[in-house]
């Protein structure tokens, strides 16, 4: 059954399509948005109130198969779990089981903060030159991602089994049944999807099972409004929910992976499935910064965002950004102004802290920052690019800075249980579509390009340079926010590439140092400078300040900046949620 449900925020009429399968109500989400937020940022959302849970996802279906378990008595960490499941039917373009993830836990029982890594690894087979030319000189991007040489071993679905092997209260099989369903009786291709589609046409085509389920027979994208059936990705579900994520690392899947990363006749790749049966998920300790009263916890490396958001917040610690406007110069000013430290010394130091010495909490130390944030004034920029610190770490000097492609296909999930427990998953396939290799249904990633295409630079090594078994570095920032209590005020996120440190950074200040709601704070226009220029996100009330910002020194480009944040704010045991009027999420709850 279809229907249609009109929903008025801040004098915005939506229309949210319903789907009811099995008794289950799946929410199809917004068509269509309008106007302008009141800190002149996108189109406006109103946040979403809630006495007992929400749950935060880059997809309204997504979304809806979350609630659907905290209302069946599950926990986050279950919810979880289907809402991966139908975000990488929904928007394969972002996320799914071919690709990984990085996750922090909160265990409201225990008061505990647990990191989990679910990046994917490197085959055994790579060497250093992975991305290197017979000159030796860099691959272009998509010379290098189309193809099984950029696919790394999926870490995702191992993760969701691991989180909920620890936290869930459901039966693993319980969890795919959104999915499965949504699957097989189709669900309705998105505007955003369709556009991705069109978008990427000659690449997606290039691989016969992406262009078989993404294109009309006659080879035209997939239209908005379609629907769209993948049996496929029904059945791989079915083997998972059975064998647990075994079936996946091991047997037929497995096997249908390798052969594919292999079989692609103008670029191969080298995973295997010993690859994937040898992969581990790493729990690791939430890198913590103290901010004004608060602590404020990410994922440590391989994640970047643990150490650079740390830091990035650490850096305007020593300035007053209460006491300045959200849209002024000055406030605009000094957070590009950080962001250029702090993606220096992200370049040069952060990889996986496995694979060799990373100083992430030398990036966050005290007088470090300190010492860094004497560098910058308020009338003047600094010149780009700045050089990379000297943290505490006696073999600093010894790396070069290296460059990665890291490009805005990800999706967010945040989610607080109606016991308190939350959690805040980051999940990508890294650049949209992956790899575009489709394989049982689901898409693979290519995150090996997140390595640095150069090993080394002038002799020195780059510390993210390509090496078998190696995670890549990410900017993925799950990020929760504990008060001085140790209770968690903030849970958050953001997918966007290597801007994602920025989105989240910038929406924690919004609600620490501004007082805005968590959905007003994500509706903040962006600003970004990964240590070059000075990014203001065009069509906002950001553009009028790009003559003063030039009178400083910054060099300034009006771009499209398309988070995906998704947050809720816990205030007092009441939830208030929000999600990012630039994508088609949304957060839900009772």
């Amino acid at each position: 059954m279809v229907a249609a449900l009109t929903v008025v925020r801040r004098g915005v009429r939506l229309v949210v399509w319903l789907w009811v399968l099995g008794g289950l109500i799946l929410v199809q989400g917004p068509t269509a948005q309008a106007g302008e937020s009141e800190t002149g940022g996108p189109s406006p959302r109103q946040a979403v109130q809630a006495k007992s849970f929400l749950v935060a996802a880059g997809h309204p279906l997504a979304a809806s198969a979350g609630v659907e378990m905290i209302r069946a008595g599950g926990t986050a960490a279950d919810a979880l779990v289907a809402v991966q499941a139908v975000l990488g039917l929904v928007e394969p373009q972002s996320s799914g089981v071919g690709g990984g993830a990085f996750l922090l836990h909160y265990d409201h029982s225990t008061s505990e903060l647990t990191a989990f890594d679910g990046r994917e690894t490197a085959p055994a087979g790579v060497t250093p030159g992975l991305f290197l030319d017979a000159a030796g000189q860099p691959l272009a991007f998509y010379d290098a991602v189309i193809g099984g040489r950029s696919v790394g071993v999926p870490g995702a679905l191992r993760l969701m089994e691991t989180v909920h092997q620890h936290y869930g209260k459901l039966p693993w099989a319980k969890l795919f049944q959104p999915a499965i369903a949504l699957a097989e009786h189709g669900f309705v291709v998105s505007p955003r999807l369709s556009t991705a589609i069109a978008a990427d046409r000659e690449r997606l085509s290039r691989d016969p099972a992406a262009r078989a389920y993404f294109f009309t027979p006659d080879g035209q994208p997939l239209a908005a409004g379609t629907l769209l059936k993948n049996p496929a990705y029904a059945e791989t579900l079915r083997k998972i929910a059975a064998g647990g994520a075994d079936a996946f690392y091991a047997g037929p899947i497995a096997k249908d992976i390798a052969e594919k990363v292999h079989g692609v006749a103008a670029n191969p790749g080298t995973l295997t499935e010993a690859d994937l049966k040898g992969y581990q998920v790493k729990q690791r300790e939430p890198l913590c910064q103290a901010y004004r009263a608060y602590e404020v916890c990410g994922v440590p490396p391989p994640a970047s965002g643990g150490a650079i958001v740390g830091q990035i917040l650490g850096l305007l610690g020593h300035f007053d950004m209460p006491h300045l406007k959200p849209l002024s110069v000055d406030a605009v000013h000094l957070f590009a102004e950080v962001s250029k430290l702090a993606y220096a010394d992200r370049d040069a130091y952060l990889a996986d802290p496995d694979s060799r010495t990373v100083p992430a909490t030398g990036l966050i130390d005290s007088l470090y920052l300190l010492v860094r944030a004497q560098l910058i004034t308020l009338d003047t920029a600094l010149p780009t690019p700045v050089r990379a610190g000297n943290p505490p770490w006696r073999d600093a000097l010894e790396l070069a800075p290296g460059e990665a492609y890291e490009f805005p296909s990800t999706s967010q999930i945040s989610i607080v249980d109606a016991a308190g427990n939350a959690v805040s998953m980051t999940t990508s396939i890294e650049d949209e579509f992956g790899a575009r290799l489709m394989v049982d249904g689901f898409m693979l990633n290519n995150e090996l390009t997140d390595f640095s295409f150069r090993p080394e630079v002038n002799g020195r090594p780059v510390a993210n340079r390509v090496e078998p078994g190696k995670r890549p570095r990410s900017a993925m920032s799950p990020t929760v926010v504990k008060d001085d209590g140790g209770r968690p005020v903030l849970v958050v996120g953001s997918p966007g590439g290597s801007r994602i440190i920025e989105y989240v950074a910038e929406t924690l200040v919004g609600v620490l140092d501004w007082g805005l709601d968590i959905q007003t704070a994500i509706d903040l226009p962006h600003i970004a400078n990964r240590n070059g220029v000075t990014e203001l996100e065009q069509g906002t009330a950001l553009a009028s300040l790009k003559p003063v910002l030039e009178a400083r020194g910054h060099t300034v480009a009006l771009v499209d900046l398309p988070s995906g944040l998704q947050g809720i704010q816990i205030i007092d045991g009441h939830l208030v949620g929000g999600a990012d009027p630039r994508r088609e999420g949304v957060a839900i709850g009772e």
